[in-house]
């Protein structure tokens, strides 16, 4: 039995087009594999714990060998248990809207609390940074109010999500782009969903 991860990064809730994509896929991944187990996060309503003050001296004093307060520890701990909940799915399904031509800020900080040294990812000096965690599937569900396939240089939702994923070592993404949102009236924006939730369906069926 397998453990999927849904991360949403909406405070929309049900008018959150990128939710409604991901819970076609997820309905019709759960039709094909009832017996895998399906969790589901919202970077807005998760308990995500601060990264300042206790929080970042803990890391620093991992970092260079330094002992920890018991409040420091404590606080660090938090970290750890995020980090821990996401290293125990065995696929990723991310729904995302692009905010500012990014992401959400809560996504963010939800990922700079994931992406840590020793954790999911590692450094040398001779050869780099790896990633620590298995390359196992994720299918990424973007959106976005205006149309970027023209003006991929204002596009820093979609490749940033890429690049950090691919940092901690998760590079096998199928990526579903609904765009644009806001314009052409409802009713292309209703076949643009559509159009979506077919693509996810499919993608559903090989995950």
């Amino acid at each position: 039995m397998a453990r999927v991860l849904h991360i949403a990064a909406s405070p929309r809730g049900n008018q959150s087009k990128s939710l409604q994509v991901a819970q076609a896929f997820l309905e019709e991944y759960r039709r094909r594999t009832p017996n895998d187990e399906i969790s589901y996060r919202n970077v807005f309503t998760m308990q995500l714990p601060d990264f300042d003050g206790l929080t970042l001296q803990a890391k620093y004093n991992f970092l260079h060998a330094q002992e920890n307060s018991d409040a420091q520890l404590q606080a660090w701990e938090r970290v750890e248990a995020v980090i821990a909940d996401f290293k125990a799915a065995d696929k990723y399904v991310l729904s995302i809207p692009m905010w500012n031509f990014g992401i959400p800020y809560r996504l963010k900080h939800y990922l700079d609390i994931l992406v840590q040294p020793g954790y999911t990812f590692s450094f040398n000096p001779k050869s780099g940074y790896a990633g620590l965690l298995p390359d196992r599937p994720v299918v990424a569900i973007y959106t976005r109010g205006g149309d970027y396939a023209e003006a991929a240089h204002l596009d820093f939702q979609k490749p940033y999500m890429e690049t950090i994923l691919g940092f901690v070592g998760l590079s096998n993404i199928k990526s579903i782009v609904i765009e644009p949102t806001l314009s052409g009236g409802p009713d292309r924006t209703t076949e643009r969903i559509e159009q979506a939730i077919v693509k996810a369906k499919e993608l559903a069926r090989s995950f």
